[in-house]
């Protein structure tokens, strides 16, 4: 209900602009024919009504109407106007492609929707200003244009790495204590190294592959770097080929991301199991489990089996193994018994006999004794450095699953009535699609006149003001982030990356086929360096990484100027050089 009120505006916003300053005029002609004269002659009577101010438009300098119809100005404060109604409408659109993917993914879950639909839908508000930028017009018109895609394409990494990644960071710390931040705790306040977040272990992985994600502007930029120009056209098609190539591997591996995800932590949890049952393996043994040589005791592994074997058979149950694996402390690790004990069964039974023998005990517990001590250095020689051993092996093991993050910090909501959910979601994404191709043309031209009336170059208005009208996660982002927990923060910090990762090939094969198709030459050095620059320093930090001092919000929050200064130094004082 809350968003009615914009769309009753729009009526009011069409009829205030529809005036004569906005359409063409036709200048008073031959007055000498007039039939009634007041006996005044060779009096000259001005084509147009002026105003003495210099925001309003002259006769001579009109504007041409987007699409035939739209409204349109030459004036300063016009144009400031028509951007923010453009814009607004764009970001509603972002939002609308936003929710109606949220609400879809409840639904259908991840896989290929996910991974391949949801992804390009995100990136529509951005393409569709990359397209209006260089798409019509004359070729010298799109040459002049397609800066203000190139100026959306370099801000929106920009503004999502430096401001957004700062300011997540700020509204979601909690206390440092030891190497993690503590969840729904924070008490140290501004603590430039005593507070901060912490993330998972894909959150890393998707910082990689944002950081990779750049070789399309590396290709690119090699006739500037070679100094030539001869394989300009086919350094762009190259890199065309590979952007495209990167949206099909990206979203392959989106749609396979979940599984992945669920065998290693399924393999972690395998480790945790590992590590709880040597610790009770050597709270039971009658002696030491690794020799004078380092290899496993086999006659102290004997021994044990004999104690584990209760009724003497030769053969060690799935009931004698319960009464095993139920001894084994697995603390904040949601492990299963009957599946711990399906592992233990599927690891040691080589017969399939759903029966463990002696001598696959002992090569079974013998396999795991040599992984866990190729697993760390021995420092002892007399063997008492098995049991730390033992528990730097569980507690790395304890790490490894916490990264991988496997807990659920919110309830799972049920969806009611998935029918109507799904109609309301596919509806939401049509609707999206709509407004943000018919406003994408009138706010590129909307920027244009605005950068001739100010005399501000289109790319910096473009770089600073429309990241902002394209980018729907900066709020739900911040709001997420809020509820300083682990497993928000790690999901805040890789919907950034990847809408970076998505931005910088999805968007730019966008832009890289209007350079190529078009005809276009490639001049965008500056904008590409500032790309490079930013993603690649921030990628590495969140490469190698999981937890962020507060410090490091200002490092991000700065590195947002120092961007904006730097483009204007490479494109105005170098010259793009």
């Amino acid at each position: 209900m809350g968003k009615k009120p914009a769309f009753l505006l729009l009526p009011f916003f069409f009829l205030a602009l529809s005036g004569p300053a906005h359409t063409r005029a036709r200048p008073i002609t031959n007055l000498s024919t007039a039939v009634i004269s007041d006996g005044t002659h060779d009096v000259r009577e001005p084509a147009l009504i002026q105003l003495n101010n210099k925001y309003l438009i002259s006769p001579s300098d009109m504007c041409e109407q987007t699409y035939g119809f739209l409204p349109c100005t030459t004036s300063l404060l016009g144009n400031v106007f028509l951007i923010a109604v453009y814009g607004y409408l764009m970001l509603l659109a972002a939002k609308l492609l936003s929710n109606g993917s949220e609400i879809l993914l409840q639904i259908i879950g991840p896989g290929i929707i996910g991974g391949l639909f949801l992804p390009v839908l995100s990136s529509v508000p951005d393409a569709a200003i990359i397209l209006a930028s260089g798409l019509s017009g004359s070729k010298e018109t799109a040459q002049n244009q397609v800066s203000v895609g190139m100026g959306l394409l370099a801000g929106s990494t920009v503004m999502l790495l430096t401001v957004l990644w700062g300011s997540c960071l700020l509204v979601g710390k909690c206390d440092i204590e030891g190497t993690t931040a503590v969840d729904l705790k924070d008490t140290k306040r501004f603590s430039l190294t005593g507070s901060g977040v912490s993330t998972d272990a894909w959150t890393c992985y998707a910082a990689r592959i944002m950081v990779l994600s750049i070789v399309p502007f590396i290709i690119v930029q090699l006739p500037k770097v070679l100094n030539t120009t001869s394989i300009s056209r086919v350094t762009v098609l190259i890199s065309l080929i590979v952007s495209l190539s990167l949206v099909i591997v990206y979203s392959i591996y989106q749609v396979f991301q979940p599984w992945i995800q669920k065998r290693r932590i399924e393999y972690a949890k395998q480790k945790q199991l590992i590590s709880g049952i040597l610790k009770l393996v050597k709270m039971h043994a009658l002696g030491r489990l690794f020799t004078d040589d380092g290899e496993p005791n086999i006659d102290v592994i004997q021994k044990l089996f004999n104690i584990i074997d209760e009724n003497a058979d030769g053969c060690l149950s799935a009931k004698e193994l319960r009464a095993l694996v139920i001894g084994i402390q697995f603390e904040d690790v949601d492990t299963n018994i009957d599946d711990a004990i399906e592992k233990v069964m599927e690891d040691f039974d080589t017969s399939k006999d759903s029966c463990i023998d002696e001598h696959e005990f002992v090569v079974g517990i013998s396999r795991w004794l040599n992984r866990l001590k190729h697993s760390a250095i021995q420092r002892e020689d007399d063997g008492s450095w098995t049991p730390r051993l033992i528990n730097d092996f569980q507690e790395r093991a304890r790490t490894e699953y916490d990264l991988l993050g496997d807990k659920n910090d919110e309830v799972a909501e049920l969806i009611e009535n998935p029918k109507w959910m799904a109609s309301k979601a596919v509806s939401m994404l049509l609707m999206g699609t709509i407004v943000a191709a018919v406003c994408s043309d009138p706010l590129v031209d909307a920027v244009d006149n605005f950068s001739t009336a100010s005399n501000i170059p289109s790319l910096f208005v473009a770089f600073i003001i429309l990241p902002f009208a394209t980018t729907s996660e900066a709020v739900s982002a911040l709001i997420f982030a809020s509820r300083k927990r682990s497993r928000t923060s790690s999901l805040t910090y890789s919907t950034i990356y990847g809408s970076v990762t998505m931005s910088n090939i999805l968007s730019l094969s966008v832009f890289l086929s209007l350079v190529y198709f078009r005809h276009l030459t490639w001049n965008f050095s500056a904008e590409v360096s500032v790309i490079l620059l930013v993603c690649i320093l921030m990628g590495l930090i969140a490469s190698f990484r999981t937890t962020f001092p507060l410090w490091m919000c200002l490092v991000a929050c700065m590195l947002y100027p120092f961007s904006l200064l730097l483009l204007y130094v490479l494109d105005n004082v170098l010259k793009g050089s």
